[in-house]
């Protein structure tokens, strides 16, 4: 994509592109981190949905149990080189975590072995995972905040999406119950055929039985996806996400990134906003101070690498200063708000001594505000953020997603 490769060139000041390699090591630099996340991919469901991207396959009891037990053995190769380490969050998404609930307190107490969760413990839940006992048992593991993957809850947008709405309210009513310190709801906008009144309607419904939080999505088409709809025009994602926005204000809901509103005074549910985070499972990724690293899609391979005592990384990329600067940017700019202080302590230089330029510029033209301590974004440049993601996502992600999803360990990729 010319846009992305033009913005990489710009501000890496480089012509090199993002280049991977199959080449990794064994022992991962977390020691010095000041802040991580922990990420656990869970890839098994019971069905396939077109639209989603992420690694998954079909559930399969065996398959679960020694996938179980190749991470676990992950977790080791990982922890048993550390002192016990604190990180603010611990997330499982998929897939279908609770298809593994069985498991889920093991895994959880392998971790704690090595690490002190400070944040809590996030689970994403597939509506028809919501069951009292399910419930339950997510208390008892030690779960303190969920995201529940409706995309929509009116029925002729979910049947494009292949789902059904079965008491979909009825469900949400049931994890607000459960006391959860919050309560994320997922929603698809620009779903082929949806109005901009049919998804503030489903903004309305989340929020008055539970959510203590929407996170909202624009449809988008990846090319190794099976979705029998295409994407709405971008002019209409750029309006709804306008009345999105403007629906959330109106009902005084926090703006806590491009996508994303919460209830005032509530606990935020993001696995993506994370300064450093470790992936552990297939798919997942690891960034670090100054590398970013993928595990291999393959659970086959996943197994057999873990079983050699080896990390399953598919491939790697050792940042250039600048690479990783505008990595933070590009997150830090997600959630509306940009710190020079974070960016120091990461990069290791002044924002002003390597983006000074683009900073003012922004500022002139009311993309960004100065405040006290940090860079808030306007609501043009959230408008703005919202395409560039999209372009990002088409021209990176899927590219790097679709040949993951074909070649367990490439030599490598290069992204422009």
């Amino acid at each position: 994509m010319l846009l992305t490769s033009l913005m990489r060139i710009w501000l890496t000041r480089s012509f090199k592109p993002f280049h991977f390699t199959n080449r990794y090591s064994d022992r991962l630099e977390l020691e010095d981190l000041q802040t991580m996340g922990l990420y656990v991919h869970i890839p098994f469901c019971r069905s396939l949905c077109g639209f989603c991207p992420y690694c998954k396959v079909i559930f399969c009891p065996e398959t679960a149990a020694a996938y179980k037990t190749a991470l676990l053995k992950e977790i080791d190769l990982v922890g048993t080189r550390l002192k016990k380490k604190r990180i603010t969050s611990l997330y499982f998404g998929g897939g279908t975590p609770v298809l593994m609930l069985e498991h889920l307190e093991e895994i959880i107490a392998k971790l704690r072995t090595y690490f002190i969760i400070q944040e809590g413990i996030g689970v994403e839940l597939h509506p028809e995972d919501i069951t009292q006992d399910n419930l339950n048992r997510l208390k008892q593991a030690g779960v303190s905040m969920v995201s529940i993957g409706f995309q929509s809850f009116e029925e002729k947008c979910l049947r494009k999406l292949g789902r059904s709405g079965d008491s979909f309210v009825e469900r949400l009513r049931l994890v607000k119950k459960a006391g959860f310190d919050a309560v994320d709801v997922d929603l698809i906008f620009a779903i082929p055929g949806q109005t901009g009144e049919i998804i503030t309607d489903d903004i309305k419904t989340a929020f008055d039985n539970g959510a203590t939080q929407i996170s909202t999505y624009p449809f988008i088409d990846f090319t190794f996806a099976d979705n029998r709809y295409k994407p709405m025009p971008e002019r209409v994602k750029k309006d709804m996400l306008k009345e999105i926005t403007e629906y959330c204000e109106s009902i005084d809901a926090v703006r806590t990134s491009v996508w994303t509103f919460a209830k005032h005074n509530t606990k935020k549910y993001s696995s993506v906003t994370r300064d450093n985070f470790l992936g552990l499972g297939v798919s997942a990724a690891t960034l670090l101070k100054d590398s970013f690293k993928i595990n291999t899609f393959s659970i086959e391979d996943y197994i057999s690498r873990t079983e050699e005592d080896c990390l399953p990384t598919s491939l790697t990329l050792n940042f250039t200063r600048r690479q990783r600067a505008v990595y933070y940017l590009f997150w830090s700019a997600y959630s509306m708000r940009i710190y020079p202080d974070k960016f120091e302590e990461i990069i290791g230089k002044p924002l002003h001594e390597m983006y000074g330029f683009e900073f003012r510029l922004l500022e002139l033209l009311g993309l960004i505000h100065k405040k006290e301590d940090y860079y808030a974004l306007s609501e043009r440049a959230a408008y703005l953020y919202h395409y560039i993601e999209q372009t990002y996502t088409t021209a990176y992600i899927d590219k790097m997603w679709n040949v993951s999803g074909k070649i367990a360990f490439p030599e490598e990729m290069i992204l422009k």
